[in-house]
């Protein structure tokens, strides 16, 4: 076959299943709904051709699982408290991403895969606590990629001047 015909039928069969994820997408959309909300201990949240954003404040976080197809999302868990027993979440990101900010001490494991994305953990692993509780991170990024991370200025800057996260870091500060 030459370079030129195999390259036809790449792009070809590139745009067949583009077409078919976005219409698998839009199926989805009607049959997935989030569930739960910042201080419930398990979560279900779903992002299709929409973004989303939540902080937790859990009393105890045990299972999340967390869906983004052509959307993006933010799960921020800095105000939340992981389950004596550890916690895990699912997180599926498919031409989309999703990101979940932790505190820097969180014991993090990671077991999920990017294909042509990412996944990772970008936080400084020195400041992590090793006798703390353990979050578990499994799952899958196609097209699209999934980031742990321990700060998000964007995040801090829509609570506000003065919002409880401000005067919680001044108080920390002095």
């Amino acid at each position: 076959m030459r370079p030129t015909a195999l390259l036809r039928t790449f792009f070809v069969l590139t745009l067949i299943a583009s077409v078919a994820s976005a219409l698998a997408a839009i199926v989805a959309r009607g049959r997935m709904t989030s569930h739960g909300g910042p201080a419930d201990d398990e979560l279900d949240l779903v992002a299709i051709f929409e973004g989303m954003e939540l902080a937790s404040t859990a009393p105890a976080l045990r299972r999340a699982s967390v869906t983004t197809w052509y959307g993006g999302g933010s799960l921020d868990l800095r105000d939340a408290t992981l389950d004596p027993a550890g916690a895990e979440i699912e997180a599926r990101a498919v031409f989309g991403g999703f990101r979940l900010v932790v505190p820097p001490t969180w014991r993090v494991e990671t077991h999920g895969i990017g294909i042509f994305g990412g996944f990772g953990d970008a936080r400084n692993r020195e400041l992590v606590d090793a006798e703390g509780p353990l979050l578990t991170i499994k799952g899958f990024a196609l097209f699209g990629g999934v980031g742990i991370v321990s700060e998000a200025p964007d995040l801090d800057r829509a609570e506000g001047a003065g919002g409880a996260r401000d005067q919680d870091r001044v108080a920390r500060a002095r």
